[in-house]
């Protein structure tokens, strides 16, 4: 079993990716997105949703007991550089990779922000987001992977094991889990053959020792050792705090500060400046959604209308565009609150989306031919007409799906976006 450890896992790692990739353009086979660290705390802090927490704290408890198992596992960005590197590195001997400390200094900064709920930091470096704006074709996420996968022919898994802030959070669990890689130093010959097929670059053989805080648990030295000197389970931690120690704990604490204050400022100062934003129901508000999206573009590839799109100059963050698509938004489908993993759009049932008020219709008189289509065309029934006579909107009952301005020919209807949506 010990020598097919590894494979099983890539197998189980290979098609985690394929069930991400799948949802992720549109094809969502089951919520496989919903255990993404990052969305998961998102939904966790701002919506207190009993299965985001549950599902947070098993994740950060099975990382205490068995270790950095979530990177090669569950996370699809972190999957994407394993395979790429079996393509890049290929007869290429991996290189030890330092245990660089700034990215304590990352992890608080972005986490800081997000507990002071905005994701305004975050959603530019985390591994999901980035995964998710890539297979969207955003220019953001294209750019970020190449240049991580580029980073992935000399250092291998660099980004995860000294950039990732999920990858800090993580490893600072794992340094000290239950379970951990270690080495027999009875059966170890020295060979360096772990040392040298090390994704993390983790393994340090002359001192027979393995750096658990940034092993990802790929099980590849494991599987390989030709004297079965790698073994994985607990083992008595050595816990000795010294004082370099304590000062990156007291300035990592400094730095989450930091984020904390930033995340709040800097979404304030932004959302002032944008008031004409329209945004799929159960997103509340620009600075909600501001603070709350990942850019993971998760919705936009689940929209069947098509309207909702990335983020631009115009609004930091994916929202509505009613020019793009079918042009109005579908009142039989909440698909974008079912998809969002990270609680942007509040998982509202269709009842509930379909009585949530987005935007809001006003006709121009000037313009109206009085041909009525909009009439029949509105869901909701909030659009009325006399005989011979301007049609008229019940803005008691309207809730701003467009619906009304796409079958009207002379574009006598215009949507404006609403501050705050409300449930009518």
């Amino acid at each position: 079993m010990r020598k097919y450890a590894y494979k099983i896992r890539l197998i189980i790692a290979g098609i985690i990716l394929f069930l991400a990739m799948l949802a992720l353009w549109g094809i969502y086979p089951l919520n496989i997105l919903d255990l993404q660290f990052t969305a998961l705390m998102q939904r966790a802090l701002t919506t207190a949703a009993y299965s985001a927490v549950v599902l947070f704290c098993i994740v950060v408890l099975f990382t205490v007991v068995f270790g950095r198992f979530y990177c090669s596992v569950i996370c699809p960005f972190g999957i994407l550089q394993e395979f790429s590197a079996l393509v890049l590195r290929y007869k290429r001997k991996n290189t030890k990779v330092k245990n660089y400390p700034y990215k304590h200094f990352i992890c608080a900064v972005v986490f800081g922000a997000l507990f002071a709920g905005s994701a305004v930091l975050i959603r530019y470096i985390d591994p999901y987001t980035i995964f998710g704006s890539a297979l969207s074709f955003s220019i953001f996420g294209l750019i970020f992977t190449l240049c991580i996968l580029a980073i992935v022919f000399f250092k291998n898994r660099f980004f995860c094991t000294n950039i990732c802030p999920v990858g800090a959070f993580l490893g600072n669990c794992s340094k000290n889990a239950v379970n951990t890689m270690n080495i027999d130093t009875e059966k170890c010959i020295s060979c360096k053959m772990c040392e040298r097929n090390c994704q993390s670059g983790c393994i340090d053989v002359n001192n027979k020792k393995i750096d658990n805080e940034t092993c990802v648990k790929c099980l590849k030295c494991y599987s390989i050792c030709p004297k079965g000197a790698i073994f994985y389970g607990n083992k008595k931690q050595e816990f000795s705090p010294s004082r370099r120690k304590a000062v990156l704990g007291t300035s990592a604490v400094l730095f989450l500060a930091a984020g904390y204050y930033a995340g709040i400022k800097l979404t304030k100062d932004f959302v002032k400046k944008v008031k004409d934003v329209i945004f799929p129901a159960g997103a509340k508000s620009s600075e909600s959604m501001m603070n709350k999206c990942l850019n993971c573009n998760l919705c936009i590839k689940n929209c069947p209308s098509g309207i909702i799109v990335k983020a631009d100059n115009k609004f930091k963050t994916v929202h509505i565009d009613y020019s793009q698509g079918a042009g109005f938004c579908k009142f039989d489908c909440n698909k974008c609150a079912l998809v969002c993993p990270s609680g942007a759009i509040k998982r509202t049932s269709l009842e509930e989306k379909q009585n949530t008020r987005i935007a809001m219709a006003v006709i121009k008189p000037e313009d109206c031919v009085k041909c009525g289509h909009c009439v029949f065309a509105c869901p909701k029934g909030a659009i009325t007409k006399n005989n011979g006579q301007i049609a008229v909107i019940d803005a008691s009952k309207c809730i701003g799906c467009a619906k009304c301005a796409k079958v009207c020919k002379p574009n006598a209807i215009e949507i404006f976006a609403v501050k705050e949506q409300q449930v009518i």
